[in-house]
């Protein structure tokens, strides 16, 4: 189940609605939760296909990636997909918890609300930085700074991590990621978490929660964060331990592939963690229902794969590899066995110049509650894919990678920005860094679907489109690196430029 993801398209949850009487139901109690919050109701416009996006607060975001979550669940086992486990990311194990049966999904509701307002009351001046390196590495890089507030949060792929820490401090990493060569990627996130700076709000949110009572279930609940199946834990504590705590995605999808699990299902919109599942699991199927043009055929054409070779978990004589396991949004550590050629504490020893660190650090005074920005966050991180550099010397491990194809060649923009100007200039751009003739980058062909081109060098290329073009703001958009195309991206410099203009 997902954590901080975007905010759902408007619509997204229309057919479900139409088809499932579980899953009416269930909008209909996250609107008699949301409702008896002073929050607006959640369905409506989850289920009307007008694309609108009325950002009202963090609140009613995190209730609409519960609700998207719990109606893929409740699709999920209507048409016959029964789940091992169920895993949640951070805030998502609070729908993990609901999917199950564990909680009473009012009850989970209210519990997320309480946990974004007593974040919110904090009001810390964090940040996430994705790191494309190894947890050990990345580690090693917050260890340089020596605050205690800035830590490994998320051990997301082999080489995907996130560091949480205080805004300015979070910005020397990554100038300093920058000068090893270690691609990285700040996370725009509500609430920046999983750090021992969020403390205060753990206290609080144990203060001022709802108590709610934890009941049997129907399905195991792994927490990533406790590295076991949740028992009989108070949810409220469950929730605000997790404030502070590592999640290790990595490591939990790796032990539930060893315990049997072979198929992962994303109960989100689009296939964002479950790359992190097939880059610590190669060879795992990974399915994400509401990225597909029919998410119901998509589920139940796994239905029928799996019944084929008799994969439900109500079937005793069903070897454990072939059982499905929902994850939706999942990461995870580093994996077991010998340490890596390269060293830990590469990072103190390589030789590059280092940008200076502040001379010291204050947590600033806390601002008074801040209205939420409007703009949804991005997806919890891209999965990153890099290879580490190899030992320069003994004293060098990990010397900084060879920068790619430059792009510097390319002329600069035209002064017409007109679309078929901007999308000849970036076939030029693209084709120039991935060694692709131009004419043979068609813009409507996915550039990771169909053009095999990485994370990383999705996330380095629309850095240079928004350098080039003069616009800051391209690089965070999530929704170029999930599906991306040069018409969408031509489109969206055009639309940039014009914005700009006027």
């Amino acid at each position: 189940m997902p954590g901080t993801v975007a905010a759902p398209r408007g619509g997204v949850l229309r057919d479900l609605y139409d088809r499932y009487e579980t899953v009416r139901d269930a909008l209909s109690r996250i609107d008699k939760a949301a409702g008896g919050l002073g929050l607006p109701d959640i369905s409506t416009r989850l289920i009307e296909d007008d694309g609108a996006s009325d950002r009202r607060g963090p609140e009613v975001q995190y209730l609409e990636i519960f609700a998207v979550s719990l109606a893929t669940h409740h699709m999920l086992v209507a048409e016959g997909v029964e789940p091992i486990a169920i895993v949640g990311q951070s805030i998502g194990e609070l729908w993990a918890l609901a999917a199950a049966g564990h909680l009473p999904v009012e009850d989970a509701a209210r519990l997320a609300v309480a946990r974004s307002q007593a974040l919110t009351r904090q009001s810390w001046r964090g940040k996430m930085l994705a790191v494309g390196v190894d947890g050990r590495r990345a580690e090693s890089l917050a260890g340089l700074i020596d605050h205690p507030h800035l830590v490994l949060a998320c051990e997301n792929a082999p080489r995907q991590s996130v560091i949480s820490g205080p805004e300015e401090l979070i910005r020397h990493v990554e100038r300093v990621a920058d000068a090893l060569g270690w691609p990285s990627l700040p996370l725009d996130v509500p609430h920046p978490t999983h750090t021992p700076a969020m403390a205060q709000a753990a206290r609080d949110l144990r203060t001022t929660a709802p108590r709610v009572a934890y009941g049997s279930g129907r399905w195991r609940v792994r927490s990533p964060w406790l590295g076991r199946d949740v028992g009989d834990d108070d949810p409220v504590d469950l929730v605000a331990g997790a404030l502070t705590a590592r999640v290790r995605m990595l490591q939990t999808v790796r032990e539930l592939h060893a315990a049997g699990a072979d198929v992962f299902v994303e109960c989100g919109e689009w296939p964002v963690v479950t790359k992190f599942v097939e880059s610590s699991v190669p060879g795992v199927r990974c399915v994400v229902p509401l990225s597909e043009s029919d998410p119901v055929g998509a589920v139940r054409a796994l239905a029928e794969d799996t019944t084929a070779i008799g994969a439900f978990s109500s079937r005793p004589s069903a070897p454990p590899s072939d059982r499905i396991l929902p994850s939706a949004r999942v990461s995870a550590p580093e994996p077991a066995g010998p340490p890596s050629a390269v060293a830990v504490e590469a990072p103190a020893r390589v030789s590059v110049p280092v940008p200076a660190a502040p001379a010291a650090y204050t947590e600033p005074t806390p601002a008074p509650t801040p209205v939420i920005a409007a703009a949804p966050p991005v997806p919890a991180g891209p999965v990153i894919s890099y290879t580490p550099p190899a030992p320069a010397t003994a004293q060098a491990p990990a010397a900084p990678v060879t920068p790619a194809a430059p792009v510097d060649a390319v002329a600069p923009p035209s002064a017409g920005l007109d679309y078929e100007t901007v999308l000849a200039e970036l076939r030029t751009l693209y084709g120039d860094f991935l060694g692709y003739p131009p004419d043979l980058l068609g813009e409507d062909d996915g550039l990771e679907s169909e053009l095999g081109v990485e994370s990383l060098k999705q996330v380095t290329l629309l850095g240079r489109v928004s350098e080039r073009y003069d616009l800051p703001d391209l690089r965070s958009n999530s929704s170029l690196l999930t599906a991306g195309t040069l018409r969408r991206i031509a489109e969206g410099v055009v639309q940039g430029r014009a914005e700009a203009a006027g």
